[in-house]
């Protein structure tokens, strides 16, 4: 018996030595793949090509004409109808004049009052278009922060190098190098080889149903093909994206789609020195809590997946190793990435309670209370299963949900097609050694109507740093020269580009 029993711990001993190296075995085999992975895990080399027209903009004539545009407020408030028609008309009549040769050579059509739409016909019309497009509407100025303003919010103040002013950044800058790249294109006898159309809308700060739509549907209407559009949604991000020392050029192939739903709350009215249990007020508030802490679910895939997989080529080692091996480290990812508020509503369909009305007197109890909700939609989700989602994380049939306002997510636009390879090489050309990628634009764009239409993409060539992002329908929103500069070399390289 004592033989045997050490004859068995002896094969017990064996057992373990062969189960440990078979483990040893496997973990090396796992360490050589990620390693392996992480090491080919880099990105493509560039080159980049020759300009030979040498056009080079004079940066004080463009600070001073987009100082000037600043100048006309063209505000689009909630309600069109509260728009001051008479600046609209003069900022039309200014671009009249101030681009003379732009209108003298280029066929203008004015749809619904005030979107702009210019044909530059090309030496093969038959060959398919591209439109460009910018908006010339801004947003008002936030009551009570006039002072907050290091200059007047409307004075196109050019100082030290820099324009300050609401429609610096959105969307007038846009405007302004994309009028002055035709103008230099037209004074060096420059002509297209295909047929350019440029739009200027004026109302996508409240939807564009009179602006962009009409573009779209008059390029539908007059048969015109378009190879690709090219509109704002994205710049060039310097200091914004967390682990890249480099500038992300993110060029945005589609857009989340938009969803407001309002929660509709009944209970008894009364005075509120006798309230029930449950209240208007209380229901609700126990509903928009709940939707909160049960957010749409998401993941890195698709279109977030491809640009945090490129830039991450760029990042050290560590980063490299976990984007390199997402079969093994994607939950860790998504864990790190979702921290952010950019990097979540990458990930999925955001929710964002904004607004709430109740009683109209603090010791009156409201017979209704409503809070409204706003999502943006994931392309991965549609306007139908997250109004689901929201009814199932409520579960509550004191709540009525209604839908005021929804449009579905965009079509996603080729980013293997010439278009966008253009994009991506001026890029390139004109800012040198940066990360270029397709992403995801997270808010809504007049491209919203063009992705239906054609390929549309989503950039604008301008540098973003952390100091200027907080303009963007906030304070103090400004550009710098050679910011306008490089957007008019940008615009005048890719204009001069086939097509396809």
């Amino acid at each position: 018996e004592i033989l045997s029993g050490l004859v068995g711990s002896e094969m017990c001993i064996r057992d373990r030595k062969k189960g440990l190296l078979g483990l040893s075995i496997v973990l090396l085999a796992l360490v050589v793949v990620v390693l392996v992975r992480t090491v080919t895990f880099t990105p493509e080399t560039y080159q980049p090509s020759p300009d030979t027209t040498m056009i080079s903009p004079d940066g004080s004539v463009i600070a001073e004409h987009l100082s000037q545009a600043i100048q006309i407020q063209t505000i689009s408030y909630e309600h069109a109808e509260d728009r001051d028609r008479a600046e609209f008309q003069k900022f039309i009549a200014w671009l009249a004049s101030t681009y003379p040769e732009v209108h003298e050579s280029l066929t203008l059509t004015l749809l619904n009052d005030y979107t702009l739409l210019f044909k530059w016909r090309g030496k093969a019309p038959s060959k398919p278009s591209v439109l460009y497009s910018a908006h010339y509407d801004v947003v008002p100025i936030n009551p009570g922060t006039e002072s907050q303003w290091q200059h007047p919010p409307f004075g196109g103040v050019i100082q030290d190098g820099i324009i300050w002013g609401r429609g610096a950044l959105d969307d007038k800058s846009a405007v302004i190098a994309l009028m002055e790249s035709v103008t230099l294109l037209l004074e060096a006898a420059y002509t297209p080889e295909q047929d350019i159309y440029i739009a200027f809308t004026h109302d996508e700060e409240i939807g564009s149903q009179y602006g962009a739509k009409a573009v779209s549907e008059y390029v539908v209407e007059q048969n015109i093909k378009l190879a690709w559009s090219l509109d704002e949604g994205s710049f060039i991000l310097d200091g914004l994206v967390p682990g890249s020392d480099k500038r992300v050029a993110s060029i945005n192939v589609a857009e989340k789609g938009f969803l407001t739903l309002e929660l509709i709350a009944k209970g008894e009215g009364g005075h509120s020195s006798m309230p029930p249990q449950d209240t208007a007020v209380s229901i609700l508030a126990e509903a928009i809590v709940n939707v909160k802490n049960s957010p749409v679910p998401g993941g890195l895939e698709g279109l977030g997946e491809t640009m945090y997989t490129n830039i991450a080529k760029h990042m050290d080692f560590f980063k490299r190793m976990l984007f390199a091996n997402q079969w093994l480290f994607k939950p860790l990812i998504e864990a790190s990435v979702s921290q952010s508020p950019a990097g979540n509503a990458m990930l999925r369909t955001t929710t964002a309670p904004t607004m709430l009305s109740g009683s109209v007197k603090a010791n009156v109890l409201p017979a209704t209370a409503t809070a409204t909700i706003n999502f943006r939609i994931h392309p991965r989700d549609t306007i139908e299963s997250v109004t689901s989602w929201v009814e199932a994380a409520i579960n509550d049939p004191r709540i009525t949900i209604k839908t005021s306002q929804a449009f579905k997510p965009s079509n996603v636009a080729n980013s293997d097609s010439q278009g966008f390879k253009n994009i991506a090489a001026v890029t390139r050309d004109v800012q040198g050694d940066i990360i270029v990628t397709p992403g995801l634009t997270i808010a809504a764009t007049d491209s919203q109507f063009y992705s239906k239409i054609t390929d549309a993409y989503r950039f604008n060539p301008i540098n973003l740093t952390p100091a200027y992002l907080s303009g963007f329908h906030g304070t103090n929103e400004r550009i710098d020269i050679k910011n306008m500069e490089d957007a008019v070399k940008f615009y005048t390289r890719l204009m001069r580009q086939p097509a396809q």
